[in-house]
C-alpha cells in the first residue's frame, strides 16, 4: 500500500473528502468491501466498567462478545445484552477472542495500563479497534501501537469523542481560518482528582475479580479496593489523573486548532500540589505551558482555581471557548449571537456523524476515522509530557519529530516503562 504519513493525512483530512484508505484485508473483505446492509461488524467488547457498558450499549446490534477479568462486571453487561435478545459470547481473557473468526473488531474499554496491549494484540491478529482515551499509559507505547496498526492494515479509533460534536470541529475550523487573527494563547481547563476517600486497607481481592490478570503489565501490588475499577486513574502504575483522563479530551482539541496533529509542543513545564497525605499519587492540582514550534503556548491548569472548563482559544481579534454542547465566540468585544452562522473558510476538518459510527464506517470504507491512532498517540503524548515535567520538576524541551527529550535522561526514561513478565508489548 502507499506509504501513510503522518503529514499526508493531516493535508488530507483539512481538504474536507480527500481522505487516506488503508486496504480492506480482513477475511470478510469482500462482503464489506461491497458495503451490503446485511452484513453487521462484529465486535468484541473488552472491559466492561461504567466506560465500557456505556460503549457496549452505543454498539449493541453489533456486539457479539463480551470479556472482563470482573465476572461481577461480566454478568451486569451480560444481563443487559440478554435484555435485547442479541446472542453473545464471554471470556475471561481478551486473547481467547482474539482467536475467533466470527469476530471482526474490538472495542477496549479496559483500565488505561491495558490499553496499548490490547490494541496492538488486536491489531497484530487481524481486528480493527477501537480504544478508550488515552491511548496509552507511557508515549513509547503510542508509537507501537502506530506502527503496529500501519502494518496490519486495521482501522483504529481513539475514544476522544469530542472529536466528532460539532461545537468543537466549528470551534477549530474557526481557529485554522484566522477567524480570531493570530492566536496568542490557549487556555485548558481540567478538573480536579473525584477520588473518594478515606483510604483503606489493603485486603484480599474480592471473589469476582481475576486481580492478577486486572493488573496484567503493571507492577504486582496488594490489592486494594480504592485502587482498581474506576480509582485506578489515580495512581502511576494504571494510570496519569485527570490529566489523561480529560486531558486526552480538552488538550487533544487544543491540538486539533492548532493543527498539531503530527506534532506537539517543543517546550513544557509546569507544577503541581499532591495530596498530602498520599491517600493518591496523582496531583490535586496543577499549572502547566506546553509552547509550540509558532511560538503558542498552551496553558493548562488542573483543579480548583484554574481556567475555566474546556478550551479557550484568545487571539487579536477575539476569544472561542468550547466546552461540551457550547460555543462562545466574541470577536471585537462583542459577543456573537450564532458562532454556526460564522463563515469558517477553506480549511474544512472531518465531520463525523458520531464516534462509534465512524469507527464503524471507517472499517467498511478503510478510511482513517476522525481520531486515528496516531492523533490519539499525539494527544495522549502531550498529557504524557505535562505529567512528566510535573514529576521531575524541570522544563522538558520536546523534539516532535524525533520523539525524544533533550539533556535530560531521568525524563526520557519516563517515556517508556517495563512490563511485568509475561507480558510483552508488540
Amino acid at each position: 500500500m502507499p506509504q501513510v504519513t503522518r503529514r499526508s493525512f493531516l493535508r488530507a483530512s483539512a481538504a474536507g473528502g480527500a481522505f487516506l484508505t488503508l486496504p480492506a484485508t480482513t477475511y470478510r473483505a469482500a462482503l464489506l468491501a461491497e458495503d451490503k446492509p446485511s452484513e453487521t461488524i462484529r465486535v468484541a467488547c473488552v472491559g466492561l466498567g461504567g466506560q465500557g457498558r456505556g460503549n457496549m450499549n452505543a454498539i449493541r446490534k453489533n456486539v457479539v462478545a463480551l470479556c472482563d477479568v470482573d465476572t461481577d462486571h461480566l454478568a451486569t453487561a451480560s444481563k443487559a445484552m440478554e435484555k435485547g435478545g442479541t446472542k453473545f459470547t464471554t471470556a475471561a481473557d481478551y486473547r481467547k477472542l482474539l482467536e475467533s473468526k466470527d469476530i471482526d473488531a474490538v472495542l477496549c474499554s479496559t483500565p488505561d495500563h491495558w490499553h496499548a496491549l490490547v490494541a496492538v494484540d488486536a491489531c497484530k491478529a487481524g481486528k480493527d479497534v477501537y480504544c478508550e482515551k488515552p491511548l496509552t499509559l507511557f508515549v513509547a507505547e503510542g508509537r507501537t501501537l502506530v506502527k503496529a496498526a500501519r502494518a496490519s492494515k486495521r482501522i483504529v479509533q481513539c475514544g476522544s469523542q469530542q472529536r466528532s460534536s460539532k461545537e468543537f470541529r466549528q470551534a477549530c475550523e474557526l481557529v485554522r481560518n484566522g477567524t480570531l487573527g493570530k492566536l496568542k494563547e490557549v487556555k485548558v481547563g481540567l478538573p480536579g482528582p473525584n477520588w473518594s476517600g478515606p483510604p483503606v486497607m489493603d485486603s484480599d481481592p474480592p471473589a469476582a475479580l481475576d486481580y492478577d490478570r486486572w493488573l496484567g503489565p503493571a507492577p504486582h501490588r496488594a490489592f486494594n479496593t480504592k485502587r482498581v475499577h474506576y480509582l485506578f486513574r489515580f495512581f502511576w502504575d494504571y494510570s496519569g489523573g485527570q490529566q489523561t483522563n480529560f486531558g486526552a479530551h480538552d488538550l487533544d482539541i487544543a491540538q486539533w486548532g492548532l493543527g498539531m496533529d503530527d506534532s506537539g509542543p517543543t517546550t513544557i513545564e509546569g507544577t503541581a500540589t499532591f495530596n498530602k497525605d498520599k491517600w493518591f499519587e496523582t496531583p490535586v492540582t496543577a499549572k502547566q505551558t506546553f509552547t509550540y514550534a509558532n511560538g503558542v503556548p498552551v496553558h493548562c491548569t488542573l483543579g480548583a482555581g484554574g481556567n475555566p472548563g474546556g478550551v479557550t482559544f484568545e487571539g487579536e481579534k477575539g476569544t472561542i471557548y468550547v466546552k461540551r454542547g457550547a460555543i462562545t465566540v466574541t470577536l471585537g468585544g462583542e459577543k456573537v449571537a450564532d458562532p454556526y452562522k460564522l463563515p469558517t473558510g477553506d480549511v474544512k476538518l472531518y465531520v463525523s456523524k458520531g464516534h462509534h459510527a465512524d469507527w464503524l464506517e471507517c472499517i467498511k470504507t478503510r478510511k482513517l476515522p476522525i481520531c486515528d491512532a496516531e492523533i490519539g498517540h499525539r494527544s495522549a503524548t502531550v498529557c504524557h509530557l505535562g505529567n512528566i515535567a510535573i514529576r521531575t520538576g524541570r522544563k522538558l524541551t520536546w523534539d516532535p519529530k524525533t520523539e525524544t527529550i533533550a539533556g535530560d535522561k531521568e525524563a526520557s526514561a519516563m517515556l517508556s516503562k517495563e512490563y511485568r513478565k509475561p507480558w510483552v508489548l508488540g
